[in-house]
C-alpha cells in the first residue's frame, strides 16, 4: 500500500502526542501539532483538515499499516492510546517480516561497492545481525550472480562518483587485444551491469563516439582537474532501446531479426523475451514459434543464439544466418577428430 511522506509525519506526530499522557488531546490539538510538523519538515504551510485527522486515526486503528493502534475516545472529545506503553514505533516484527528483511539485507549487500550506500552500511549490520538474532536456520531463499573476484569492481564508486560530480577522468585502459595499456582523458556518463560484468560508458572529447570500457580491463583511474567536464545530456534507455547487451552499433547494423524456436525451448523465450521488441510472427501446433525482434547485429546476440545451439534457427536477415552458420560449422568441426 503506497503512502505519502507527508502521511507518514502525521502518523508520527498523532502517534507522538498520544504518548504523551500528560496532556489530553483533543481532534484540534492533533491538527494542529500535525500542522506544525508538515510546516517544520516542509518549511512550507500545507493545509491538514479535520477530516484527514480523523482518516490518519482510522488507519492507525486498522491493520492496512499494521498498527492496530488502540486509540481511544474519552470524554466524547479527547484522545488517547489505551494501552499503556504503546507506540507504533513498537510494533512487533512477524515471521514474515524477518524473511523479508533478510533477503533485503542480501540484495543491499550486492550494492556495498558504492559509497552511497556506505551510510547505510551500519543499519545493514544491524539488520543482518537482527535477522541472524532472530531468523530461524533456514537458508537464503533470494540468490544473487556476482563474483567477487571480477577485477574493476574497486573502480566502481570511484566511477560513480565523477558521473555524479560531473568530474573528467584519466583513465588507463588495456583491451584484450591491446599489447600495453594506454592513457586518455574520458568524461563518464553512466554506469551498466550486463551478464556479471560492469561497463562505463562516455567520451574522450564532445566530437568523438561514445564509449564502452570495462571495468576489468581499467589499469587506473585518476581525477582530471585540468579538463572540464562538458554538459552532455544522455539517457542510458534511448542509447540502449535497440540492444541487446553493452556493444551499440550504428543504425545500419539495426535489423529484423527472425528466428524459429523448437518446442521445448519457445516457452522461455516467451516468458523471458529477448528484446523488448519481440513479437510472435506465428505459433505452431507442436509448440515450436517463429518469433522477430528488431536490434542490433552485435557480439551479445550472436552469443545469445549461439547459447541456443539446435533449438534455434535465424530465419533472417540472410547476413546473420550465415554467421551463425559458420560459427556452429567451425564448432563441429572441433570434434571432427572425435
Amino acid at each position: 500500500m503506497a503512502i505519502n511522506k507527508n502521511a507518514l509525519i502525521r502518523y508520527k506526530t498523532i502517534n507522538k502526542c498520544l504518548q504523551n499522557k500528560f496532556r489530553k488531546w483533543t481532534l484540534n490539538d492533533l491538527l494542529e501539532a500535525c500542522s506544525d510538523a508538515l510546516y517544520e519538515y516542509e518549511n512550507r504551510d500545507i493545509t491538514v483538515s479535520k477530516r484527514t485527522i480523523q482518516s490518519d486515526i482510522q488507519m492507525m486503528r486498522s491493520n492496512k499499516l499494521g498498527y492496530n493502534a488502540p486509540i481511544i475516545v474519552y470524554e466524547k472529545k479527547y484522545y488517547k492510546y489505551g494501552e499503556e506503553n504503546y507506540s507504533i514505533t513498537n510494533i512487533p516484527i512477524t515471521d514474515i517480516d524477518m524473511s523479508i528483511l533478510a533477503e533485503t539485507v542480501e540484495v543491499l549487500k550486492q550494492f556495498k561497492d558504492f559509497s552511497l550506500f556506505s551510510e547505510l552500511g551500519g543499519v545493514i549490520q544491524k539488520l543482518e545481525d537482527k535477522v541472524v538474532s532472530q531468523k530461524s536456520n533456514q537458508g537464503a531463499i533470494i540468490h544473487l550472480d556476482k563474483n567477487e573476484n571480477l577485477k574493476g569492481l574497486s573502480y566502481l564508486d570511484s566511477l560513480y562518483q565523477s558521473i555524479l560530480k560531473k568530474q573528467c577522468l584519466t583513465i588507463k585502459y588495456q583491451s584484450f587485444k591491446a599489447r600495453t595499456p594506454s592513457s586518455f582523458t574520458f568524461h563518464p556518463f553512466l554506469l551498466k551491469e550486463f551478464n556479471n560484468r560492469w561497463f562505463v560508458i562516455g567520451k574522450k572529447s564532445n566530437l568523438e563516439p561514445i564509449l564502452t570500457l570495462a571495468l576489468d580491463r581499467i589499469v587506473s583511474v585518476d581525477i582530471d582537474p585540468d579538463t572540464l567536464y562538458f554538459p552532455k545530456p544522455f539517457n542510458g534507455d534511448d542509447y540502449y532501446k535497440n540492444t541487446i547487451g553493452v556493444t551499440v552499433l550504428n543504425n545500419r547494423h539495426l535489423k529484423e531479426v527472425i528466428l524459429k524456436l523448437d518446442p521445448s525451448n519457445a516457452p522461455y523465450v516467451l516468458t523471458k523475451p529477448f528484446h523488448l521488441s519481440q513479437q510472435v510472427l506465428e505459433q505452431y501446433p507442436d509448440g515450436s514459434v517463429i518469433i522477430k525482434i528488431e536490434v542490433h547485429l552485435n557480439f551479445e546476440l550472436e552469443r545469445l543464439i549461439l547459447g541456443f545451439g539446435n533449438s534455434i534457427e535465424v530465419i533472417a536477415p540472410k547476413q546473420l544466418r550465415k554467421k551463425i552458420k559458420n560459427k556452429l560449422t567451425a564448432a563441429v568441426n572441433l570434434y571432427k577428430a572425435d
